[in-house]
């Protein structure tokens, strides 16, 4: 089966969900209508994994660019939800020719990118990610949430550490987090 196999199988499948879908729930759609690039293991490995979103969203920058052309429909590619929507030239659905994400997924290359390398991806996404969530957990033990500012950071870990310090009537355990919470945070401010 060729790309326009897929192509079909995708519009049928979004035809289908008009309130949008996940990837994964589109990738398990297009499986079951017999799309043997999205069936079995495919989801098990990294490699393969890498290689099956890859192939689905080639597809899907493909189809939404189609679309657009035809003033058919557009074809709105979310990390948490794909959906097909009806063309409006009113609305600001143009496709972006500059758009990092479609110039990736449009080169097919990309597509022969080497387990280490997504192996790679993977351990530099797990560690942004892990970042943030530390970042969030500093920010929470200071009453802070993002956005927020270096100075504001600063000076709420004064007053804090003021009202928790030992001397003062505070505990050393409260000091402590709150000491650790603006290592972190000073460690991501950089």
């Amino acid at each position: 089966m060729g790309v326009d196999a897929v192509i079909h199988s995708v519009m049928k499948v979004l035809r289908a969900h008009p309130a949008g879908l996940s990837e994964f729930e589109l990738i398990r759609a297009l499986a079951a209508d017999g799309q043997s690039g999205f069936q079995g293991d495919r989801l098990r490995d990294s490699l393969s994994l890498f290689q099956t979103h890859f192939l689905l969203f080639h597809t899907l920058y493909l189809l939404r660019d189609e679309l657009h052309q035809r003033r058919e429909a557009h074809v709105d590619i979310g990390p948490l939800k794909i959906q097909l929507l009806p063309f409006d030239s009113a609305d600001g659905q143009a496709v972006d020719s500059h758009d990092p994400l479609r110039d990736y997924y449009l080169d097919i290359h990309n597509l022969a990118t080497g387990r280490e390398e997504v192996e790679g991806l993977l351990n530099d996404f797990w560690t942004r990610f892990a970042r943030a969530d530390e970042r969030g957990e500093a920010l929470q033990t200071l009453g802070l949430s993002d956005p927020v500012d270096w100075a504001t950071i600063k000076q709420r870990h004064r007053r804090l550490a003021m009202q928790h310090h030992p001397d003062r009537g505070g505990e050393t355990a409260s000091l402590q987090a709150i000491n650790a919470a603006l290592a972190v945070l000073a460690r991501h401010h950089k």
